[in-house]
């Protein structure tokens, strides 16, 4: 009787052990990931970029869920599939980046950037436009343009920290820029909605990088829009959405 006694206290003890083995297992598993606001983005060999929910776009069923299904222009499409691998652009930029530098300012706008080009996604299902991106991979584009993009922005912002916070000022230049000239082509009101919303989010995210780059002794000088209208941005407050 003592020796059965014995043999399950035994293995009640083994089982105990297994389960906090396995317990503690997980939560290093965890550590070793950085969770975004739509899910989890592995910081080390897992480069696919996860879907957002559609519940979770940041402007997209909020704002124009009840607004028309107006007529796509060619302009309007165009821009939409431009959007689309632009805004990914950035958040594969940053997300590279944040790997290699560790600053919070390059994870935290990589998840808004994951939000913007899953939100012009949405358009794309909206208006039965095909969705460019194929391999939701980071650095994959269908675009060749954005893959050359991705490639030689991630290799100078490799050199040092001052050249990525560059990289990515540079980036929401780029984006601002052509948000802007897109809308001129625009007269579909979800569609200006949505631009204008992925507007205000790159000003913010160039007044981030801006203030990073002040703290290196730094300051952007403007590649696409001019220098008075970068200025302008910069110099002014951080603005909320709607």
């Amino acid at each position: 009787m003592k020796q059965n006694k014995l043999l399950i206290a035994t293995a009640f003890v083994v089982v105990i052990l297994f389960v906090v083995v396995v317990i503690f297992q997980n939560r290093e598993n965890t550590n070793n990931k950085i969770t975004g606001e739509s899910g989890v983005i592995n910081n080390n060999s897992d480069k696919n970029v996860n879907e957002v929910n559609s519940s979770d776009y940041i402007v997209a069923h909020a704002q124009i869920a009840n607004l028309p299904i107006e007529t796509l222009s060619a302009e309007e499409k165009d821009g939409l599939l431009q959007m689309r691998e632009e805004e990914k652009l950035a958040h594969d930029v940053y997300i590279t980046l944040y790997e290699k530098w560790g600053v919070n300012a390059f994870g935290n706008i990589a998840k808004s950037e994951l939000t913007h080009t899953e939100s012009v996604r949405y358009l794309l299902e909206r208006y039965n436009i095909e969705d460019p991106v194929k391999e939701n991979i980071v650095g994959v584009f269908s675009n060749q343009t954005f893959s050359d993009l991705y490639n030689n922005l991630v290799a100078k912002g490799q050199e040092s920290l001052v050249s990525a916070l560059m990289v990515g000022a540079t980036i929401e230049d780029l984006d601002i820029k052509d948000l802007n000239d897109l809308s001129k082509t625009v007269d579909n009101q979800d569609i200006l909605e949505i631009y204008d919303n992925l507007n205000r989010g790159s000003r913010n995210h160039l007044r981030s990088f801006s203030k990073q780059l002040s703290k290196q002794g730094e300051t952007y000088s403007a590649q696409y829009l001019s220098q008075a209208e970068i200025d302008n941005i910069v110099n002014s407050s951080q603005e909320k959405g709607r």
